[in-house]
């Protein structure tokens, strides 16, 4: 089993900046992927917007076209951690981000962290 813990969300302008973290715990952390995805508050995560991805181990990135330019993500394998940094914040930026590390197959493991809440005024 595997447990992520995300952190680092809040209240930022437009324009602004965040990192969110992703600690990752558990006897098993030798997950293929982690990524992040974004949701609508109250609406589940698992239908959520998918936002950026790296390979754990060779760290290639990809990420939805909405934050090309503007989210960077990395790792700290030795650290157990994965990072969202968010620059040029937009309003509709805003969500609850999850932290997710899965496997292919997925059968091989899938976990989602709780989420952290990211909210960008005008």
């Amino acid at each position: 089993q595997v447990q992520l813990v995300e952190s680092g969300g809040g209240l930022v302008q437009a324009g602004g900046s965040l990192r969110l973290s992703c600690f990752a715990s558990g006897s098993d952390f030798s997950l293929h992927l982690m990524g992040w995805y974004r949701q609508t508050p109250g609406k589940q995560r698992e239908e959520g917007e998918f936002v950026s991805s790296i390979v754990s181990r060779t760290g290639i990135t990809n990420y939805a076209d909405s934050v090309k330019g503007r989210f960077t993500v990395s790792r700290a394998n030795a650290r157990n951690t994965v990072y969202l940094q968010m620059d040029n914040l937009k309003p509709e930026d805003s969500a609850v981000y999850y932290c997710r590390g899965w496997n292919i197959p997925r059968t091989a493991g899938d976990y989602w962290g709780k989420g952290t809440l990211v909210t960008v005024s005008s």
